[in-house]
This record gives structure tokens, C-alpha cells and sequence, in this order.
């Protein structure tokens, strides 16, 4: 469907890329009666999703596209609906994946060797390597609002304290404790540096997420909340930690949880929002949207439809508060949209309802459906103590003009004068340096975080604990 764009780029990137990159060929060879038969899976990284091609050469039969594509905690999963083909395998490691490969109920084993058998190492310069000067000690945390148990690590500077200290909180998809994405782990980095500088930190691993329980699929913003909420609790049972300097810093949807957290508590010293949103999320998404695609060479035309497309889906998740209601305009609105393009891009083998209720699905998903009603400056308004708002000018996922000035604007609504902005010029989303901002580069700039702006941010930290 070219006018209606369902795979938006969420306040991160999507939680396909929060991998390593598997791009290339990956080859096997299944055991059949007739012998062996040759497999190739190509799979490309795109900015919020992966995407695949299959070839079976003594077949004659090359680059045949899959229905989708998904890479997840190392787990990868291929389906082609056309042929009634599947791939489920796991990462073991930088050269192989083992699975099963599956076609009309027979089931083979199939392992999948990497073309060059070595992914060349990625250069991330900045990732902290051992001995450490510090302490890391391995925690876990029970939400008992949430009934799940959050594991994280907490660097201490020392053995001595009582020492100030910052809780990170990632942005969206599954992060684990590093928020790692594409090879770069920018909260171990922070971590390291703040920890070296006397501050001790936690990050922590998303609930259903690496050592974390809980189910991630079903969770929302505010469930989120109540786990970096439960991390608060945590800390102030540690004799390790200042019980006055406990902050927290929020990057890209955790720049929209600290509030809310911050809002709810009265024992915040201050948060620091990296590429927090200030913005409603369908307003946020649409705005995302333009500025990402048009970097992506989307024609001005198509830009034009998806955005209408779009905010009319939008509206009726803001019309509609009664669930199956809600899900009936939908199907209505895309199965209309579908017929006007006459299902152009509708899988071979796929009968019609099936693919609009799997658009419904996307879009009226727990976390989808809450965040494009959220409004941050809600939390906002009430949030009483200091807050520090960064993003850089590059960032096109959460443009710095737009969302610093709705931050602005909510906390002084709130009557919260302790408020500082920065820009950061020529800082993308992740605060890389980056000329264009697009997330398809993400990769391959070698910098994780910006030193300056790390320094900057700390320097900030300790004017507030002093």
C-alpha cells in the first residue's frame, strides 16, 4: 500500500536493529533424499527492519523475497507465505546460525555458515575494555507492581560512598542494559565514563529482555515506568548510594518515562533527557516520518500520501476510546485504502482480511496505541525538580527544535524554572556525529556518544549534587 506507512520509526530504532549486523550471505545446504540442496539467505539491514532474499541455485531459482524478516535477541526468522516457507534459527555465532528449515509440515535442519565465514570486526572505539577502576556489581531488581525482576548492573566508583548516582533508562524496543544497537552499547559507555567521574550508575536490561523477566510484547510506556520506578526503591536500600542524589537519565522514550517516574516521586534530585520527546506521539511519528524519508529519497509525492494516510489512522486511535470500536473504523479506514490502490502490495497467497487485520495489529499494538495517545507534557507539568533537555540539531527522530520547545513550554506551565536546554550542532539521534541524521548510518560511524556532550552533561550532574 503505498499511502499508508504502518512501520514507523519508533523513538529509537526499531527492535530489529538493536542487534549485531548479520547483513550478507548466509549459506547451507539441506539433506535430502535426492541429496544435498544449496540455500541462500542475503539479508540487508534497513533502517527499521530487516530485510531477505532466498536462492536455491540448482534450482534455478534466485532472490525470491520473503514475506518477512525478523533478527531479535539472535534469533532469526524467515517466512516465505508464497511457498510455505520457513526459517527459525540462532545466532551461535558471528559465522553460524542453526535452525530449522520448514516447507509444507517437513521440518529439516538447516545450518547457515556466513559467505566469508568471518564478519568483519566492527571498530567501536569508544567501548570500554578491562581491568575497570571500578566496581560492577550484578543486580536484580523485583517490580512488584509489574511481577517482574529486572536485572541490571550497577558500577560503583568505589567501596567507599555514600556516592550520587543515575539510573539510565532506554529508549524503544527491547534494550538490553547497554541499550546496545547495531554494535554500539552507548550506555556502557556513559556508564564507564560517569562511574570513572564519582558517579555510580544502573542500567538494567528491559522487562522479557536478555536476564530480565516479565513480557516485553504486552508492556507499555507507563509499564516501563514502574520498572525504572522499582530501580529507584532498589537503590535507596543500598548503603553504597547518596539517598539525595538519586537522578535519572532518559534517552530517546526514556526520555519520556524519567518524567513520569519524576512526576510520581518526591525523592528525584534531577533528570537529564537525551532526545526526550515533548511532543504527542502520532504528532512525533508524523513528523519522524517526513524528515526520515525525505533523507531516504522518498518523492515528494509519496511523502504527501503517507503522511495523510497516516494522520487519518492516527485520528481515529484519538476519536475512539472503546477498543473494538476502534478496531472496526480501522479495519474499515486500511481495507478503504487497500481497495483505492487495489491491494497492490498484498502477498501472493494471502487472502485480503488477513493482511488488513495484520496492519490493525501494528498499529493498535499495547505500546503503539498508548503511545500515540501519550502526551509527555502531562508528566511534565508536574515534575518539580531540576532537568536538564539535550538533543542534537541532526536528530531526525526527535527534531530538537520542535521537542525542546514543547518540553520548555510544559515545565513552565508546571511553574519548574530549574530547566536548561542544549543543542547539540550536528548530533544525530544517538548523538553521533552525523552530517545527514539518517539512522541508515547508524552503523557505520565508528563514535557511540559524543565526548563533549558526555562532558557537558556531567558537568551539569555535578552543579546539582553539590
Amino acid at each position: 500500500m503505498k499511502s499508508l506507512i504502518l512501520f514507523v520509526f519508533f523513538i529509537t530504532t526499531s527492535c530489529q536493529l538493536m542487534a549485531q549486523d548479520i547483513s550478507g550471505e548466509w549459506n547451507g545446504e539441506l539433506e535430502i533424499p535426492s541429496g544435498k540442496l544449496k540455500i541462500i539467505f542475503t539479508l540487508t539491514r534497513q533502517p527499521t527492519a530487516w530485510n531477505a532474499t532466498m536462492s536455491s541455485p540448482s534450482q534455478g531459482a534466485f532472490n525470491i523475497p520473503t514475506s518477512s524478516t525478523s533478527f531479535v535477541d539472535k534469533n532469526l526468522e524467515i517466512k516465505i507465505s508464497t511457498l510455505s516457507i520457513s526459517y527459525e534459527g540462532k545466532l551461535v555465532n558471528d559465522s553460524l546460525i542453526q535452525g530449522f528449515f520448514k516447507q509444507s509440515g517437513l521440518e529439516l535442519p538447516l545450518e547457515l555458515k556466513h559467505k566469508n565465514d568471518k564478519v568483519k570486526e566492527i571498530d567501536r572505539p569508544q567501548e570500554p575494555k578491562p581491568p575497570f577502576s571500578y566496581i560492577s556489581d550484578e543486580v536484580k531488581i523485583f517490580n512488584a507492581q509489574g511481577k517482574d525482576t529486572i536485572a541490571g548492573t550497577l558500577t560503583l566508583p568505589g567501596n567507599d560512598g555514600p556516592y550520587p548516582v543515575v539510573v539510565l533508562i532506554s529508549g524503544s524496543g527491547p534494550q538490553d542494559r547497554n541499550e546496545e544497537i547495531l554494535g554500539h552499547k552507548p550506555f556502557l559507555v556513559i556508564a564507564d565514563y560517569f562511574t570513572r567521574n564519582g558517579i555510580a550508575v544502573l542500567r538494567y536490561d528491559d522487562r522479557g529482555v536478555a536476564k530480565s523477566t516479565g513480557n516485553f510484547a504486552t508492556a507499555t510506556t507507563a509499564d516501563f515506568a514502574t520498572d525504572a520506578s522499582a530501580v529507584v526503591d532498589y537503590l535507596k536500600t543500598r548503603k553504597e548510594i547518596d539517598k539525595k542524589s538519586i537522578g535519572l537519565i532518559g534517552h530517546s522514550e526514556g526520555g519520556v518515562i524519567a518524567p513520569m517516574v519524576a512526576a510520581d516521586r518526591n525523592d528525584i534530585s534531577f533528570i537529564v533527557l537525551l532526545a526526550g520527546t515533548g511532543l504527542r506521539g502520532d504528532k512525533l511519528l508524523l513528523l519522524q516520518q517526513e524528515l526520515i524519508g525525505r533523507v531516504q529519497g522518498m518523492s515528494g509525492k509519496a511523502l504527501e500520501e503517507s503522511a495523510a494516510a497516516n494522520k487519518g489512522a492516527f485520528a481515529l486511535v484519538q476519536k475512539y476510546k472503546d477498543s473494538a470500536v476502534l478496531r472496526k473504523a480501522m479495519q474499515d479506514y486500511i481495507t478503504a485504502l487497500e481497495e483505492k490502490e487495489n491491494y497492490s502490495t498484498l502477498p501472493k497467497g494471502m487472502e485480503k482480511t488477513a493482511f488488513v487485520n495484520k496492519q490493525v495489529d501494528r498499529i493498535l499494538s499495547p505500546w503503539m496505541l498508548y503511545f500515540l495517545k501519550l502526551d509527555p507534557a502531562i508528566a511534565l507539568q508536574k515534575v518539580k525538580c531540576p532537568v536538564l533537555a539535550v538533543n542534537g540539531t541532526s536528530d531526525l527522530q526527535v527534531p530538537a527544535k520542535e521537542n525542546l520547545e514543547a518540553i520548555k513550554n510544559a515545565l513552565e506551565k508546571g511553574g519548574n524554572k530549574k530547566l536548561t536546554l542544549k543543542e547539540f550542532p550536528g548530533l544525530n539521534h544517538l548523538f553521533q556525529h552525523s552530517e545527514t541524521g539518517n539512522p541508515a548510518d547508524y552503523a557505520s560511524i565508528k563514535e557511540t556518544f559524543s565526548a563533549e556532550a558526555m562532558e557537558q552533561i556531567l558537568n551539569w550532574i555535578k552543579q546539582q549534587i553539590k
